[in-house]
């Protein structure tokens, strides 16, 4: 009996601290939904007009973002790019993304857009990063060298596959 009720304290004293999503949760979920919505109204469109739109898109959002951000993710933009011309961008939860086939490959996160101290470059799991049992599929950004760019194009393109 002792430990069913420290077992139900416990889950009580969780549940009281949990506070559901933060405000910057929230954000990105409606800025899915907004995504979601625009995907529709264009379903009708062309391929080549879908894809500039989408890439419009991206370009505003980077366009909004504060000044160490911005200047991040239009390099980073323009590495992907270059590196996968066949990458689609398009808007993922609010971030510059890079779709191949339309599934997620790669995302730009700026550190404004969940507070945090660094911009963050990450792979979804439809990268061809795989490299033993273990790699990494994020990197904290804070500015970038031309070392970084060139590894950054190459890992690109190793995810392209």
């Amino acid at each position: 009996m002792q430990s069913a009720k420290s077992s139900t304290q416990t889950s009580d004293t969780t549940a009281e601290q949990y506070n559901g999503f933060t405000a910057e949760e929230r954000a990105a979920m409606k800025d899915h939904a907004q995504e979601q919505k625009k995907a529709a109204a264009r379903r009708g469109a062309s391929r080549q007009e879908k894809d500039a739109a989408a890439e419009r898109d991206v370009l505003a959002k980077i366009a909004e973002m504060p000044e160490a951000d911005r200047v991040l993710a239009e390099r980073i933009h323009d590495i992907i790019t270059t590196a996968a011309p066949n990458l689609t961008p398009k808007l993922w939860y609010g971030m510059p993304a890079y779709a191949k086939d339309g599934k997620v490959l790669c995302h730009f996160q700026s550190a404004q857009k969940f507070k945090s101290r660094y911009a963050t470059l990450g792979f979804s799991d439809q990268a061809a990063l795989d490299d033993g049992a273990m790699w990494p599929t994020a990197f904290a950004l804070k500015e970038l060298t031309a070392v970084d760019e060139q590894r950054i194009s190459e890992l690109v393109k190793k995810a392209v596959g």
